[in-house]
């Protein structure tokens, strides 16, 4: 006789919850675990010339291996596919203190961006599969604090380990298989149906908005907050400030992320998604302005209050509008191409490094770049409006 399926759960439990919140921090860990001890681990792996290139590849590998990991998820689906990252994640991350030479060195950590991309494709799908409407905006927005969270608590203990010695971050990576186990114990491989998901663009609370202009913020978005990421620690030492302050000052920028990213369901709720798309262009530009014009710390703590809100009203919304406005069938792809431009952003910012000296020249013209993105959604919304009542009318 065959065995019947088990029931399928009408919602996720508090540990499949927490499994897939802990899932998402391992987008942010991927980079961070060496760049605490950055120095003396590209030393050891010989590839002290190009050192950066250790945090950033990862990003880079992410934006060229995310298309296949949305047709893996399209063909074997999110769970599947989520399994699959993750053993390939702490495959590759502890491999990175096996290596040596800038070829295999930088294959390997290029080939873990590409397992970073298969889990974060497959684990924000699963996240859309198990929670609906307002609900899921408020899953997507912890997601985004978890994913800050993860940055600072990785930055702390990669710190120490590279203190005790270079090669015991990496160990760090092996995390991924912890999550793995934690996946096939407390998360079900089958989710609820999901027929109202993926409402068309036309159908929602803000029309105005398409797939191209949600890829477009996710980019801009992340580009415009890297920027004071990569040129600040340079910026904070010439105002006297320690390795360690410098490190709690970028962990206050996540920490703001965090509070802003809790309170966005309630704020998008009541004022709609592009007006708080606006606002979160509006803010980081406020940010980059403020950093620009900073000569003490006053300055820079209100920049990185408005730079931390920028973040958590941005990244968690465009996760919530890809998937409001794309079928479940197509979900890996879109996903996949999301992740490709929040990346790209990332990756784009991390060529400021070659710009020294230039900082308030750099925050200037990023500053400029944020008044435009602000203007441009703010259009946006208002053309959304417009759609909508000609509809009502």
């Amino acid at each position: 006789m065959f065995e019947k399926p088990s029931p399928l759960p009408a919602s996720l439990s508090s540990r499949g919850r927490f499994t897939l919140l802990a899932v998402a921090c391992l987008i942010i860990m991927v980079g961070t675990v060496v760049a605490p001890g950055l120095a003396i681990i590209s030393s050891a792996l010989g590839v002290s010339s190009h050192a950066s290139w250790l945090v950033t590849l990862p990003a880079l590998g992410v934006i060229l291996f995310a298309p296949l990991a949305g047709r893996l998820i399209d063909r074997v689906g999110a769970y599947t596919a989520l399994q699959i990252g993750l053993a390939s994640y702490g495959l590759l991350g502890i491999a990175g203190a096996m290596l040596a030479g800038p070829a295999l060195v930088f294959a390997d950590r290029v080939l873990l961006g590409g397992a970073t991309a298969v889990v974060m494709v497959s684990g924000t799908s699963l996240i859309s599969h198990w929670y609906q409407g307002h609900e899921r905006l408020k899953m997507l927005a912890q997601q985004g604090m978890a994913i800050e969270l993860g940055g600072v608590l990785f930055l702390m203990a990669a710190g120490i380990l590279a203190g005790i010695g270079w090669y015991w971050p990496f160990a760090i990576y092996l995390l991924a298989w912890v999550m793995l186990l934690m996946l096939r114990a407390w998360v079900p491989r089958r989710t609820p149906s999901d027929e109202q998901a993926g409402i068309a663009a036309d159908t929602s609370s803000d029309s105005g908005t398409g797939m191209g202009w949600v890829y477009l913020a996710a980019a801009a978005a992340m580009m415009l907050f890297f920027t004071p990421i990569v040129l600040l620690p340079l910026e904070l030492s010439g105002m006297g400030l320690g390795e360690m302050q410098i490190g709690l000052f970028l962990a206050a920028i996540s920490l703001v992320a965090v509070v802003a990213a809790m309170l966005l369901p309630r704020i998008a709720r009541q004022i709609g998604e592009n007006i708080t798309l606006t606002l979160a262009f509006a803010s980081i530009t406020v940010s980059l302005i403020l950093f620009g014009l900073a000569e003490d710390m006053q300055l820079m703590s209100l920049g990185a209050l408005f730079s931390g809100i920028g973040f958590g009203f941005s990244i968690p919304l465009v996760n919530h509008m890809t998937v409001e406005r794309t079928p479940t069938a197509r979900r890996g792809r879109n996903f996949a191409y999301l992740s490709m431009a929040i990346f790209s952003g990332q990756f784009l910012t991390s060529l400021l490094e070659f710009m020294p000296g230039q900082a308030a020249l750099v925050f200037t013209v990023m500053a400029v770049a944020g008044s435009v993105a602000t203007l441009i959604y703010l259009l946006v919304w208002w053309n959304g409006r417009g759609v909508q009542k000609a509809q009502q009318a």
